[in-house]
Order: structure tokens, then sequence, then C-alpha cells
């Protein structure tokens, strides 16, 4: 497999997609943040000081996957048609997993803004509740699935 990134000279560059197809493309992609049992609860109770958690950090995660390629620097700017981003409480594990889901009508791939979702997301979480718990762990950060393109359709087993 050759890199795509780098030209012959063995310099970065940006990859040319403008020969492929604009096709429907969509990735989800999945993390978590662990904390304690009671840094878990001022989530669920709303009771953390900085506020909504959950609220800001699902807008900061929308907000991230639209500056994907501001903060990545060989991602192709993206005219997003969609980003979600959502949590599930993880009672037993302490923790909340974030799951991002972006789509796209565009000749490249969507991945990174569903991973960039999920980071800044995780990453919002533990800011705002920090000062109850610094030992949060963010993890687990991957792609989950992605469809569209040349390369169809990826699952994670």
């Amino acid at each position: 497999m050759s890199l795509t990134h780098i030209d012959g000279r063995g310099k970065a560059k940006m990859v040319d997609v403008t020969a492929k197809n604009v096709t429907e493309r969509v990735a989800v992609a999945k993390g978590k943040v662990l904390m304690k049992k009671e840094t878990l609860a001022l989530i669920i109770a709303n009771e953390v000081k900085k506020g909504d958690v959950l609220a800001v950090a699902r807008i900061a995660g929308i907000m991230a996957a639209k500056k994907t390629a501001d903060t990545i620097p060989l991602c192709h700017p993206l005219n997003l048609t969609s980003v979600e981003v959502d949590f599930n409480i993880l009672q037993e594990e302490a923790a909340v997993e974030i799951i991002a889901t972006a789509k796209v009508a565009s000749q490249t791939g969507v991945e990174m803004e569903a991973l960039t979702a999920v980071a800044i997301a995780a990453l919002t979480v533990y800011d705002m509740c920090k000062a109850a718990d610094k030992g949060m762990t963010i993890t687990d950060v991957m792609l989950i699935k992605k469809s569209g393109g040349k390369s169809g359709t990826y699952e994670r087993a």
C-alpha cells in the first residue's frame, strides 16, 4: 500500500480528489469518558457547576466536526450535510459513551469529521467535570463504520 499523502519527493500533500465521483458518505465513530460514579451521577442529575454537560458536549462535537479541516492539516474542507452527536450513560462502567455520525455528499470520506466530533465532545465532558474528577480517562475513540466512496463499506468487527 502506498501513502497517499506523500508525493514522489517524500513531501506531504493533500490528495487530489478531482477525478473521484461524488457519493453519499457516512461515518460513525465512538469513544468513552470513564469517571467516578459520583461524577456520572452529577452529569445525570444535571448538577455539574458548569452546566448541562451533555448539551454542551453535543454542540462542541458538532462544531468540531465542521472545523476538522482547520485542525487536521491534510483533510479536505467538507460541506457536511449532517452531524449528530449522541450519548449513552454506561452505569456499570461509570462512563459516558459518545457516538457521532457525520454525513456528506462528496468526493472524499467523512471519517475524520466523525472521529473529531467524538474526541472534542469527550474533551468537553472532561473540561466541564474536571473540578469534580481530574482522573477521568478518554478511551476507545474509534471508527465504527463508514460507507460510500470507492472503498465501499467498512464495519468494525
